[in-house]
């Protein structure tokens, strides 16, 4: 695997939409070829929320972004559970389309808003891992995206003023810096394979995967989390 050319300190404004296209071209046929069934699995990163959920969540969001629709809590659990409620009534199927629009037309949007919406894509990814694992796919958190979500991840943790931290990648040519390394704090170690750098900076589990952190804790390096 390969990440993207220099990706510190430069925001490319047209990498969220190129992963949320990588992302749905990979994504969109494993679910239409699910069972209806499926979609009603446990999804263990999202305590409570089943395969459909997610998904509902996921077209939501995008939705609102195509939309421009960000009003005042938007985003918010409770703002996320009224939007899954909102479909209950809502076939699998129209879920998906919903869900495959918004990635095809959120991209443009994404990019004009200047950084602050970029990490709705990266969650969008992180949560098409989730879906996967909940299915037992290999590789929930790798695939042709995973490229493309890490160049976004050291753009959202720069962006942020994230801590800086400096990933070897096992399954990179080059390494990854993230985070902002203008501080006075020196940058944490990141030892091991790409989607478990992933999971640590989504608050996803890694119980049994093999890597180092040295300079920082697991907990430090969540951006969705509280």
């Amino acid at each position: 695997m390969t990440t993207p050319a220099d990706v510190r300190n430069v925001r490319d404004p047209e990498l969220p939409g190129r992963l949320l296209a990588v992302e749905r071209d990979a994504l969109i046929p494993l679910l239409r070829g699910r069972a209806e069934e499926d979609f009603a699995r446990p999804v263990v990163a999202c305590p409570g929320w089943t395969v459909r959920d997610v998904l509902a969540h996921c077209s939501a969001a995008l939705t609102r972004v195509v939309e421009r629709r960000f009003e005042k809590g938007v985003f918010s659990p409770a703002s996320n559970d009224r939007d899954i409620a909102e479909r209950a009534g809502w076939t699998n199927a129209r879920v998906l389309d919903e869900l495959e629009r918004g990635m095809t037309g959120a991209g443009p949007v994404i990019a004009k808003a200047g950084g602050p919406l970029d990490a709705v894509a990266l969650g969008e990814w992180v949560h098409a891992g989730d879906v996967r694992e909940a299915f037992g796919e290999p590789g929930a958190y790798a695939g042709a995206g995973l490229p493309y979500a890490l160049a976004l991840l050291a753009q959202v943790t720069s962006a942020r003023g994230h801590l800086p931290l400096h990933a070897d990648l096992d399954d990179a040519d080059e390494p990854l810096r993230l985070g902002d390394a203008s501080g006075e704090r020196p940058p944490a170690r990141y030892i091991g394979d790409g989607p478990t750098l992933v999971r640590l900076y989504a608050g996803r589990p890694v119980e049994g995967a093999s890597y180092e952190l040295a300079g920082a804790e697991a907990a430090e390096l969540n951006i969705f989390g509280d």
